[in-house]
């Protein structure tokens, strides 16, 4: 294994990441460097997210930049802002000992005048995001005539939300002789298209396989019906008392819902969503770095570019749309030599994209087997008596109050004591398992005769005796059912969340599993239909009618 210092990384540079603790280049930087700093001209280097891309490219760009020019002369582009300022942090970290070098980080939700005073005092890196950046060419506050190098960092997370068009913007501002520097974890099609039209016959390196999932990340799935995700989701959290990880969720609304759940439940969360102000991320993302959640509930849009370190569990709420974004969601585990787990919470009709999954990143999933409330319980009392078998007693602090604490305990012997430390500690979870039913698993022929049933419903519904209202009530429809999670808990929390005034009188509640129908008193239709009727629920919009 060759040392930077054998890359061609000049000693200014070397102290620095000597002190931030680097030792020998990863992988990706020991292909990279010397590749960039031997006068290569474009790149497209693939690998997986946490594998030190970075200092890949910002380490040769730092040692190519003259600072007697206080122009633009490298642009970084990237998809969040998170992202932007990780990166700008990071090379200004590699810059310390570069006397007068400036590192702008330009993005959206921030004082803009700031950053157009900064650029007039002299940058000679900027990194930034599209939108910003693009701001700041139309009022003419940045010139980018002098960029020799453009790199896209986290290419396909840019390009999956539409970003091609902020990059041709951007790109027409930049001379044609410039060097493209493409860093990716997976290589979609848009990025084929990206390289064909603005890259000139670019040196391809590839560490692992392309769209490869992580070879440190152990790949689980667990098959449920919709209706029992969240308590499978409760299950796994008690199984892992350790655990420090991120839930994926597919929608906002889902996101929320799913992060208070577990809030209420007792569980240190919270959700991270585009509904969120910039100060409400930053404030979240801070907690979640420095261990003050153990879980944060995303979505795939809101955690674009966000990179923390040691999580041991990615778990997805449902499967992504597209086998790229299982692959972010699952790479930022396992990350440094660490070993992770990603864990899919599916239904039947998923399966298939288990197997496409497999497929593209070569890997198989091991099925998971749901631990039962026994299970759970002995596993978290001998995690808490491993934490106390290893407290350490600092004698000095204890000592004035210690003997009053003995004097009064001394009347219990040494098993009562550890009854009541366990009792106290687990009473809660104890009763919880002790009174849920366990969670059974789906069978292809279950899931094919409820279909069948339910395919009667509708029709049998009005000539079914047992299916007329009760009295001074009538049935209404709504479009969904357990394949959306819904439960009687969230119908009735959909219809006082919605309809303001007097209280909706619910009766018997029939729950399906596209469907659901419900009673409530007759004089109740109306206000039901008119506001429940169009709004968004559950990932959907709503239908409400009746039914007579």
């Amino acid at each position: 294994m060759k040392t930077f210092e054998e890359l061609g990384i000049i000693p200014d540079i070397l102290k620095a990441i000597t002190e931030i603790g680097y030792e020998n280049p990863m992988p990706i930087q020991e292909k990279v460097i010397p590749y960039l700093l031997g006068k290569g001209n474009e790149v497209i280097a693939l690998a997986e997210t946490g594998t030190g891309k970075t200092a890949a490219f910002g380490l040769p760009i730092l040692q190519q930049i003259q600072i007697h020019h206080e122009h633009p002369q490298a642009v970084v582009l990237c998809p969040t802002r998170e992202l932007c300022l990780q990166i700008a942090n990071d090379i200004n970290n590699y810059s310390k000992y570069l006397k007068k070098l400036k590192i702008l980080p330009i993005y959206g939700g921030s004082n803009i005048e700031s950053q157009i005073k900064a650029l007039r005092g002299g940058v000679h890196i900027v990194v930034a995001t599209s939108g910003r950046l693009i701001d700041l060419i139309k009022r003419g506050a940045v010139d980018l005539q002098y960029v020799r190098n453009v790199v896209l960092d986290e290419a396909d997370e840019m390009l999956s939300v539409g970003f091609s068009e902020s990059i041709d913007e951007i790109l027409r501002h930049i001379p044609e002789d410039r060097n493209m520097l493409l860093f990716s974890a997976t290589m979609p099609l848009e990025i084929s298209w990206i390289t064909k039209k603005y890259m000139r016959n670019p040196h391809e390196i590839v560490i692992g396989k392309k769209n490869s999932g992580g070879r440190t990340v152990r790949h689980v799935y667990y098959m449920v019906s919709v209706s029992d995700r969240y308590f499978l989701l409760k299950r796994l959290v008690d199984y892992h008392p350790n655990i420090y990880g991120i839930v994926f969720c597919r929608t906002k609304n889902e996101t929320q819902e799913i992060a208070n759940f577990l809030i209420r439940d007792g569980y240190n969360v919270d959700a991270l969503h585009g509904d969120l102000s910039q100060s409400q991320r930053d404030y979240i993302m801070q907690k979640f770095r420095l261990h003050n959640i153990q879980l944060l509930v995303a979505t795939d849009v809101a955690s674009r570019g966000l990179d923390v370190d040691g999580l041991s569990h990615i778990i997805n709420y449902g499967l992504p749309s597209d086998i790229e974004s299982y692959i972010h969601r699952s790479g930022r585990t396992g990350r440094a030599g660490k070993t992770g787990t990603s864990i899919a919470i599916i239904h039947l009709k998923e399966k298939f994209k288990i197997r496409a999954i497999e497929r593209c990143i070569n890997k198989t999933f091991e099925k998971g087997i749901i631990p039962s409330g026994k299970e759970i319980c002995k596993k978290r009392l001998f995690h808490f008596i491993d934490k106390l078998e290893g407290v350490e007693v600092n004698e000095g602090e204890i000592k004035d109050i210690f003997p009053s604490i003995y004097y009064k305990l001394d009347w219990l012997s040494k098993e009562d004591i550890v009854k009541r430390i366990i009792s106290n500690e687990f009473n809660r979870l104890i009763d919880y398992y002790q009174d849920v039913n366990e969670i059974k698993i789906p069978k292809e022929k279950d899931i094919r005769n409820k279909r069948r049933l339910e395919a009667k419903t509708i029709c049998t519904f009005k000539k079914d005796n047992r299916n007329l209202p009760s009295e001074g009530y009538m049935w209404l429809f709504i479009n969904l059912g357990r394949v959306d999670g819904l439960i009687p808990s969230k119908l009735i929390g959909l219809l006082n969340d919605n309809i303001s005034g007097r209280k909706v009188n619910v009766g018997k509640i029939d729950l399906m599993r596209k469907f659901t129908f419900f009673e409530v008193k007759k004089t109740d239709k109306q206000r039901v239909i008119q506001n429940l009727n169009n709004i968004e629920a559950l990932g959907k919009r709503v239908l409400v009618e009746g039914r007579h």
